[in-house]
């Protein structure tokens, strides 16, 4: 599987799960708790961040 197919099946499958009932209640929980809050944004800058240094190790860097 290309590592686009691979990213548009990993989008789509998150946007599936936010919708959600259960998921949007735990988001609605975890955004009227300023500690939680907090956990969760250092949360997803982290994973973001290690996303991107794999999806350099797998595509490799463009040189001009």
């Amino acid at each position: 599987m290309s590592a686009i197919r691979l990213a548009v099946t990993v989008v789509s499958a998150a946007i599936t799960v936010s919708r959600h009932p259960v998921v949007r209640a735990g988001m609605q929980a975890v955004v009227n708790n300023p500690k939680a809050r907090e956990t969760a944004i250092t949360t997803t800058r982290n994973v973001a961040y290690n996303a991107g240094v794999i999806a350099r190790h797998v595509l490799g860097r463009n040189k001009p």
